[in-house]
C-alpha cells in the first residue's frame, strides 16, 4: 500500500466483537484535483505525521500474555506472501481492548485479515468500498469498536486494529500482505520490522526464497543490537533459502534479569537470483505468464543532467547541509563522458552554467564549490526553475552537443510548493509537459512533508521519471545518494517487451523508458487458451535518437523458433538489443507442486498486483472524472478477483455470534492523487482489455524459421561450401580456388603465443588467435589449441574477442560482455556479429570479410583436453593488396603443382611431391575435419599436408607470425 492514511475516531464498546477501519475523505468528483483541495490536504498530512515518532509496539495492553508472535514470507520469483500470526491471552481481572499492529511496506496490498476470539473465527473478504462501507455503518451503529491505520515513516505504515474483550479471552490475529520485490542496485530487499514490545515464549521469523533460476547470494541483517547477530540461521541451496530467526525468551531480554524485551528493529533479507547477462527469464505458471528483464555486463551510457535545487528559505540549516552533502558526493561520481548543469532556485531561478558543461575535475570542483556556498532564502519559484532546465537540455540537443546515446534528465530537489510564479500545480505540470521532449526525464525528490510529494509524483511520471520522497532526517544525505545511484548508470533506452498476439492477453505495461544498472522490469500477462506447450517472448531495447520510428514484433505460431535467446545490438548511433526467450507452459507448475515452501499463485497475483498498481499511476494522470471512473472500475474488478485491499475497496470482516453475524471493516487509507469516482456498479469481472497489435520494426532483422537440422543442434554456417580455416590442434585447411585444390598444414607453437591469421592494413583488419595447452603431456608433447581469437577492425575501433568462456566486444572504452549462453546479432558500424548459443560466432566486415569461431567443449574433467576454438574464413573474403598472415597471404593465390602421386606406408595416405613458390616439398594425402556444421562428428575435408609446420607453403617461418598483443598487425617478413 503505497498512499498517506487519515486518522480515524477509535470507538469502544463492552462486547468483545470489533471493528476495523482505513478511511479518509475522497475528492470531488472534478476533472482533476484543486489546487485549494492540495493546499488543505496537505496541511492536514502535516499534523498526522507528528504522531510519527511514538512508541510503536506489535501487541498493546495491560496484563496481557503474548502466547506467540509468528511472522513468515514465502518468495517466489520475487513476489512475497507475508503472514503475522500472534496469540493473546487477556490476562487480566477485567475485560480490556487489545491491540494488534503490524508494520507493512507501503508498496504492499492487504489481502486477508481474520481473527480468532474464543472460538468465534472472523474472516475477512474485500468488497467494493461504497458496499462495504454500508455494512460497516450498519456495525458501527451497533456500537462496535474501531481500529486506527496511521502513516509510520519512510517506506513503511502500521496496520492496527483494537479488540474489547473478556478477562481470560484468548485472541488469535492473522494478518496477510502480499509485495513485489523490487531489485535496485542488484539486490532485491524484504524488510520485516519486529517490534513486540514484550517477552514472547514463542517469537519466530521465517523466510522461504524459491528462485528457479538459483540464487545467487541471500543475506540477512538486522538492527537489533549485537545479541541477536548469530541467531539468524540460513540454508541456502542453488534454488531455494531458508531464512530462520527464533530467539529464545531469555535471549530476547535487554539484559539477563530484565523483563523488557530487546527484540526492536527490522529484519531484512537480501538476495539476488543467477540470471545470464544478456538474456531475459520467462516463466509461466497457472495460466499467466511473468517476463524478467535485466541485463548485465554492458557499459553505461553517457548522461546530461540538469540538478535543480531547491534553495529557498525554508531548505535552511540540516535540509540544506545533508543537499550539499549529497550533491558533493553525486558530483564527484560524474564520469568524463557525463554532462552536467545545476540551477538553484528560490524567488528566482539561477545557472551556475547557461550551458552542459563536460564533468571534467576541473568543472567539478567549481561545481562543488558554487554548491557550497549556497546560502537558502526567500519563496520558491519551481516552474521558472523547471522551464530553464529544460532549456538547457533543448539548447544543447540543437546544436548537436548530445550524444545521441546519451540519456538525458532533470533531477528535481525540493521540500516546498510553488510560492512565487506560477502556483498553480496543474499549469505548472503542463508546462514542463509541453516543453519537454521524448528524450528527456524528469525526476523528482521531495524532501520532509511540507512539499506535496504527490505533484511531484505526477510531473515525474509525467515526464518519464519517478518521484522519491526523501526523509529529512539524519540520513537524508544518504537517501539522495543511495537514489542517485539508482538512475546513475542508465544502460538502455526504449525497451520493449512482445509476446505472441495470439497467445496472451491483459498484457501490463510492456513500453519502458529507460533501464538502469541494478534494476529489474517486469511484464506480465494471462495465457489465452491453446493448445501451446511453450511460450515466447521477444524483447527490443534501444538507445537510439527519438526520430528512430519504433514499433512492436509481430509473431506468428508457424515460426516459433526452438528454446534459444537472440539478441541483437546496434552500436554508434543506434544500439539496440532484442532477446528472444521461450518457456515450457507447464514446467513451473510442475516444480511448484514438489515445493511446499513456495507460492504457487505467485504468477496470478503478480500479475494483478502490477496490473492495479499500474492503474492507480493512470488513474493518478487522467484529465477527466469520466475517465478516472473507468479506471476506477478495473481497479476495482481486480481488487475484488484477488482481494486486494486499495484505495477503492475495503476488506469486510465477518463472524457468527449465536446466529447473528458480525460484520467488521479493513478500509485502505485516503489518498489525494487517487480521490473520488468509486465504481458505480458491481462489477464480477474485469473489463475487456484490447489485444495488443504487433509490426515489424523497420530495423529489426530478420528471424527465419529453423532448419530442422539446427533442431538437432546443427547448424548452417553463412561461410560457403569451400574454407579457409585452422581447427583443433591446431590444423590449418588452406582452400586454393584456382587449383581447386585445400592444402594442410599444421603449427606447434607454444601456449600463450599469438599467431597472426590475417593482417590486412588496406582495410584495417587483423585476425589473431593465442593458444592454449593441453592439462597435460600426450606423448612427451604438449598439445596446443586456439582458446582466444581476436578481430579487430582499426578502422572502427571495433575489436570482438572470442573466449571458451565469454565474448567481448570492445568498442572504444565500452566493453560489452556476452555469454554462450545466448544466441546474439550484433551490428556495429560495418562489423556484424551474431552468436549461437554454445555453438559459434559469425563476424562479417563490411560485407567483404566473413569469419566463423566455432566453440568446443570437452568434458571438465578430461584428463587432457580443454575447450578450445576453431576458425573458418570464406574463401571469398575481399581483402586489400597489402593482406597478408599465416591465412591471409593465400589471398593471392599461389601457383601449385602436384605430381608423382604413389602409395606410401599408409595405403589410404599417398605421398606426392608439390612445386610451390620455388619450392619441392614431399606431401602427404590426407584429410582434416570441418566442424561448421557437426561439432561432434565434422565433415571430411581432404587435403595435401605440408609438414615441418608448413616450412616452404607458408612465407618464412611459422615463428615470424607471432604477435605480442591480440589486435597488433603483422611487421613486414
Amino acid at each position: 500500500m503505497k498512499t498517506p492514511v487519515l486518522l480515524c475516531v477509535l470507538l469502544f464498546s463492552q462486547s468483545w466483537t470489533f471493528e476495523f477501519i482505513f478511511d479518509g475523505e475522497w475528492e470531488s468528483e472534478t476533472s482533476g484535483p484543486s489546487d485549494q483541495y492540495h493546499q488543505s490536504w496537505r496541511y492536514r498530512r502535516n499534523v498526522l505525521t507528528s504522531g510519527e515518532e511514538e512508541d510503536f509496539e506489535a501487541i498493546q495492553g495491560n496484563d496481557i500474555t503474548v502466547k506467540s508472535y509468528k511472522v513468515e514470507s514465502r518468495i517466489t520469483l520475487r513476489f512475497a506472501h507475508t503472514t503475522v500470526k500472534s496469540s493473546v491471552l487477556n490476562s487480566g481481572p477485567s475485560a480490556q481492548s487489545i491491540g494488534f499492529n503490524v508494520q507493512i511496506p507501503k508498496r504492499a496490498f492487504i489481502n486477508n485479515f481474520t481473527m480468532n476470539v474464543n472460538g468465534n473465527t472472523f474472516v475477512g473478504s474485500v468488497k467494493e468500498k461504497t458496499v462495504a462501507r454500508n455494512l460497516y455503518a450498519l456495525a458501527r451503529a451497533r456500537g462496535k469498536a474501531a481500529g486506527i491505520v496511521r502513516t509510520n515513516s519512510q517506506s513503511m505504515e502500521t496496520f492496527r486494529t483494537e479488540v474489547h474483550v473478556p478477562p481470560g479471552s484468548k485472541v488469535e490475529f492473522e494478518l496477510h500482505y502480499q509485495e513485489m520485490m523490487q531489485r535496485k542496485l542488484g539486490v532485491y530487499q524484504h524488510t520485516l520490522h519486529l517490534q513486540p514490545g514484550r517477552l514472547v515464549p514463542l517469537l519466530q521469523v521465517d523466510v522461504y526464497i524459491f528462485e528457479p533460476k538459483g540464487i545467487k547470494f541471500v543475506t540477512a541483517s538486522n538492527t537489533l543490537g549485537e545479541q541477536f547477530a548469530d541467531l539468524t540461521k540460513i540454508t541456502h541451496t542453488k534454488d531455494k533459502a531458508h531464512i530462520v530467526f527464533r530467539p529464545t525468551l531469555q535471549q530476547q531480554r535487554k539484559c539477563e534479569n530484565c523483563t523488557e524485551s530487546a527484540v526492536d528493529g527490522v529484519f531484512t533479507v537480501n538476495y539476488d537470483v543467477d540470471r545470464e547477462s544478456n538474456a531475459g527469464e520467462l516463466q509461466v505458471s497457472d495460466g499467466h505468464f511473468v517476463q524478467f528483464f535485466a541485463p548485465s555486463d554492458l557499459s553505461p551510457l553517457s548522461k546530461n543532467i540538469v540538478f535543480v535545487i531547491d534553495v529557498s528559505g525554508s531548505m535552511w540549516g540540516l535540509k540544506m547541509k545533508q543537499t550539499v552533502e549529497a550533491m558533493k558526493a553525486i558530483l564527484d561520481d560524474l564520469s568524463m563522458d557525463d554532462y552536467f548543469s545545476i540551477i538553484d532556485f528560490n524567488h528566482n531561478a539561477r545557472c551556475w552554467s547557461e550551458d552542459l558543461v563536460q564533468a571534467s575535475s576541473i568543472q567539478v570542483d567549481e561545481a562543488k564549490k558554487y554548491v557550497q556556498s549556497i546560502r537558502p532564502n526567500g519563496g520558491t519559484n519551481i516552474n521558472e526553475a523547471l522551464l530553464k532546465a529544460v532549456q538547457i537540455l533543448v539548447r544543447a540537443s540543437n546544436q548537436g552537443l548530445i550524444d545521441p546515446r546519451s540519456v538525458s534528465m532533470i533531477i528535481l530537489v525540493s521540500d516546498g510548493d510553488p510560492t512565487v510564479g506560477e502556483i498553480k500545480l496543474s499549469t505548472i505540470q503542463k508546462n514542463v509537459k509541453r516543453v519537454m521532449r521524448e528524450e528527456f526525464s524528469l525526476f523528482s525528490l521531495g524532501i520532509g512533508f511540507d512539499v506535496d510529494f504527490d505533484f511531484l509524483e505526477r510531473i515525474a511520471m509525467d515526464n518519464r521519471g519517478i518521484a522519491q520522497r526523501i526523509y529529512a532526517n539524519h540520513d537524508a544525505a544518504e537517501q539522495l545518494k543511495a537514489f542517485y545511484s539508482q538512475v546513475s548508470s542508465p544502460l538502455l533506452r526504449t525497451i520493449t517487451i512482445n509476446l505472441p498476439e495470439n497467445a496472451v492477453n491483459n498484457v501490463t505495461q510492456n513500453r519502458f523508458d529507460k533501464f538502469f544498472s541494478g534494476s529489474e522490469l517486469i511484464v506480465a500477462g494471462k495465457l489465452q487458451p491453446s493448445d501451446l506447450t511453450t511460450l515466447q517472448s521477444f524483447t527490443t531495447a534501444a538507445a537510439v535518437s527519438p526520430l528512430t520510428p519504433l514499433s512492436l514484433f509481430r509473431f506468428e505460431n508457424s515460426v516459433f523458433m526452438p528454446c534459444l535467446i537472440i539478441v541483437v545490438l546496434l552500436f554508434q548511433a543506434n544500439m539496440d538489443l532484442n532477446i528472444q526467450t521461450e518457456a515450457d507452459i507447464r514446467e513451473l507448475d510442475s516444480v511448484l507442486g514438489t515445493h511446499q515452501h513456495s507460492f504457487s499463485g505467485f504468477a496470478r497475483q503478480m500479475w494483478a498486483y502490477i496490473t492495479v498498481n499500474q492503474l492507480l499511476a493512470e488513474r493518478s494522470l487522467a484529465p477527466t472524472a469520466s475517465k478516472k471512473r473507468r479506471i476506477t472500475q478495473r481497479i476495482v474488478a481486480l481488487a475484488l478477483e484477488h482481494q486486494f485491499v486499495t484505495p477503492f475497496t475495503a476488506m469486510l470482516v465477518e463472524g457468527h455470534d449465536q446466529g447473528r453475524a458480525e460484520r467488521l471493516i479493513a478500509d485502505s487509507p485516503r489518498d489525494s492523487k487517487h480521490g473520488c469516482c468509486s465504481a458505480t456498479a458491481p462489477l464480477s469481472r474485469p473489463p475487456p482489455v484490447q489485444p495488443l497489435v504487433y509490426s515489424n520494426p523497420p530495423w529489426l532483422l530478420p528471424t527465419v524459421a529453423p532448419n530442422p537440422k539446427e533442431v538437432a543442434g546443427v547448424h548452417e554456417s553463412i561461410i560457403p561450401g569451400h574454407i579457409t580455416g585452422v581447427d583443433s590442434d591446431p590444423h590449418f585447411i588452406i582452400h586454393l580456388p584456382k587449383s581447386n585444390m585445400d592444402i594442410c598444414f599444421n603449427i606447434d607453437s607454444r601456449p600463450g603465443h599469438i599467431l597472426n591469421l590475417i593482417s590486412d592494413p588496406g582495410t584495417g583488419v587483423t585476425i589473431n588467435g593465442q593458444l592454449v595447452g593441453s592439462k597435460k603431456m600426450k606423448n612427451n608433447k604438449i598439445q596446443t589449441y586456439f582458446g582466444t581469437i581476436s578481430i579487430y577492425s582499426k578502422t572502427d575501433s571495433v575489436q570482438v574477442i572470442v573466449g571458451t568462456d565469454r565474448i567481448n566486444l570492445m568498442e572504444g572504452r565500452n566493453n560489452h560482455s556476452f555469454s554462450w549462453g545466448a544466441t546474439v546479432e550484433l551490428a556495429l558500424n560495418r562489423m556484424r556479429v551474431t552468436i549461437v548459443k554454445e555453438q559459434h560466432v559469425t563476424v562479417m566486415i563490411d560485407g567483404k570479410i566473413s569469419v566463423m569461431v566455432v566453440l568446443h567443449r570437452v568434458w571438465k574433467k578430461h584428463p587432457v583436453q580443454v575447450d578450445f576454438l576453431g576458425i573458418y574464413m570464406s574463401s571469398d573474403n575481399k581483402y586489400s593488396t597489402q593482406v597478408h598472415g599465416l591465412i591471409g597471404q593465400f589471398a593471392k593465390e599461389p601457383k601449385v603443382k602436384v605430381y608423382g602421386v604413389h602409395e606410401g606406408a599408409d595405403p589410404k595416405k599417398k605421398k606426392a611431391t608439390m612445386e610451390v613458390k620455388g619450392n619441392k616439398l614431399a606431401v602427404t594425402r590426407g584429410w582434416q575435419k570441418d566442424f561448421r556444421r557437426d561439432k561432434k562428428r565434422g565433415s571430411d575435408v581432404y587435403c595435401w599436408f605440408i609438414h615441418n609446420s608448413g616450412k616452404g607453403f607458408i612465407d618464412g617461418s611459422y615463428t615470424s607470425y607471432i604477435l605480442p598483443q591480440l589486435d597488433s598487425f603483422l611487421t613486414a617478413i
